[in-house]
């Protein structure tokens, strides 16, 4: 048995400065030195282990045996899901249906202002919904640009629109890895954050409509802005608190492009000058090509089946069906007791083979290649495709994670969430700050949520603040920083065609980024008081 130990070098700042120093490497591996991500995350896992063992005394067995948990846990459920859901993207690229779901959009209204809130903010969420880690990004910039955005307003409106849906984002994994490294309900943790997030709802397709034509933007087209935020906040809100956080980012998604093709504003006409001043890029010929209904309905089939499976997925007898295929068991050679001598829950794993949203989204995927006709030698192709172009993404993201167990199991997180917690009252002003400094880091809210989860409920335990309000800050201002991330910005400039330039887009991107995480600290402090408290449940 292995019991943690709050200050193994008898002073608790002493120890919390040592126990900081693996995250320390990677932030300055990334930050600094510029190192490959998947580089930066090995690097860190090792210091981890070492700090660990040498200074609190975890068992190199145990140590080990933590490590390789938390990497299980990064490759299922987490890539899991991302690998089939990008898979299914690869495949309708294959068969020219992503092609022609891409011209549908091109056709709901002819004002660019209104194109990008349907691309990047709704379109770009559904994206998120079931892929997230970049895939939003990559595909909204490409779209935009292939409509007539010049390449830089495109990569700032795709990174800038990736914000709201990222909490909810790869069917829920970021708020399932929260509650997975916090030992809180899910149910309880995405409650929260589906009361903190709808918020950026408002404010982001405003951004997004000044972002690509200024103040006349926002005078012209405020109105169907608002409404497909509100549409989308609204539902977001209830899906998260009343139904299941992997539906919250579909639905939402889905509300919010309704809510745009329902007002009859959207479909007029724009002067020829707007479009001329706001497209300054050229857009793809066969955008004028007309489709078939027929190959539009199945260029919308894949995502249609997702959201009925995973609907059906939450019927209570179906759910208990499926939740008779998860095994969780004690972990091999893991006996770990809090400082508090009892138990810690990352003794146990659980794998739920069927009621995950892999496995989901890879049964929607196995349905779209027999209404696709797409012949199993394809898929198959696609799906190692999809596993090698993920293979330096599944490498960081299992080391982030196999880093975040190492710190969580021998104590590291709880000594550093003691010590902060120093900052009383005030830490629930800086608790969305940490998580937007681990997304803009790591790139991931699901790798900030896992390194700074546990350490925030540590403290929130140490001032009396709530711990869920902490948990949920986490991931709240975590996806805030996605637009800063290295990764995200890399990304940005690859699909817009910027190479070179993600110094460039940072400084477009770092005013709104900073903007709304005041907003977002304001609004977890304020539910933190009487003023806002009413808010939680």
């Amino acid at each position: 048995m292995f019991v943690q130990e709050l200050a193994p070098l008898g002073a608790l700042g002493l120890s919390a400065l040592v126990a900081v120093v693996p995250l320390a490497v990677v932030l300055v591996l990334l930050g600094v030195v510029r190192t490959k991500a998947h580089h930066a995350a090995l690097i860190g896992l090792v210091v981890a282990l070492v700090v660990g063992i040498a200074v609190y005394g975890m068992p190199v067995g145990q140590a080990i045996s933590g490590a390789l948990q938390g990497a299980a846990f990064g490759l299922f459920p987490i890539l899991w899901i991302v690998v089939n859901a990008l898979w299914i993207y690869r495949v309708t690229v294959h068969t020219g249906h992503f092609d022609v779901l891409r011209r549908s959009f091109g056709r709901i209204s002819d004002d660019p202002r209104l194109q990008a809130l349907i691309i990047a903010f709704c379109f770009g969420a559904l994206m998120e919904a079931l892929a997230g880690f970049g895939a939003p990004v990559a595909i909204s910039a490409v779209m935009l640009v292939a409509v007539g955005f010049g390449p830089g307003k495109a990569a700032v409106v795709a990174l800038v629109a990736n914000t709201a849906p990222v909490a909810f984002g790869a069917m829920g994994t970021p708020v399932v890895t929260l509650a997975q490294v916090t030992g809180l309900p899910l149910e309880q943790v995405s409650s929260i954050v589906g009361r903190q997030t709808p918020l950026l709802a408002l404010f982001v397709p405003l951004l997004l409509v000044i972002i690509v034509d200024g103040k006349r933007g926002l005078r012209e087209t405020w109105v169907p802005a608002l409404v497909c935020g509100v549409a989308f906040g609204v539902v977001q809100f209830l899906a998260s608190n009343f139904v299941s956080p992997q539906l919250a980012d579909i639905g939402a998604a889905l509300a919010g492009a309704a809510a745009l093709v329902a007002l009859p504003m959207t479909r007029r006409a724009v002067p020829a000058e707007v479009r001329e001043q706001v497209l300054t890029g050229s857009h793809t010929a066969t955008l004028d090509r007309p489709d078939e209904r027929g190959e539009v309905v199945r260029a919308y089939l894949p995502y249609a089946l997702i959201i009925v499976i995973f609907s059906l997925a939450q019927v209570p007898p179906i759910k208990k069906l499926l939740d008779t295929a998860t095994w969780k068991f004690h972990w091999p050679g893991l006996d770990v007791h809090g400082p508090d001598g009892k138990a810690v829950s990352g003794n146990t794993f659980s794998l739920p083979f069927l009621n995950t949203g892999g496995t989901l989204v890879l049964i929607a995927g196995l349905l779209t290649l027999v209404a696709l006709k797409v012949a199993a030698g394809t898929a198959g192709r696609e799906w190692l495709a999809t596993v090698k172009e993920l293979r330096f993404a599944i490498v960081t993201v299992t080391g982030v994670l196999a880093l975040a167990y190492v710190m969580n199991l021998s104590g590291q997180t709880t000594t550093i969430g003691t010590f902060i917690a120093a900052a009383g009252a005030g830490l629930a002003f800086l608790s969305p700050v940490l998580g937007w400094f681990g997304v803009a880091v790591s790139g991931s809210d699901t790798s900030a949520n896992a390194l700074f989860g546990a350490l925030q409920v540590t403290a929130a335990h140490q001032t009396g603040l709530r711990a869920d309000l902490l948990a949920a800050a986490n991931s709240s201002g975590g996806v805030l920083g996605k637009m800063i991330s290295p990764q995200n910005l890399t990304i940005a400039c690859v699909a817009a065609n910027l190479p070179g330039e993600e110094g460039k887009l940072l400084r477009k991107v770092l005013p709104w980024s900073v903007g709304l995480l005041l907003v977002m600290c304001l609004i977890v402090f304020g539910q933190s008081t009487p003023v806002l408290s009413w808010m939680l449940p």
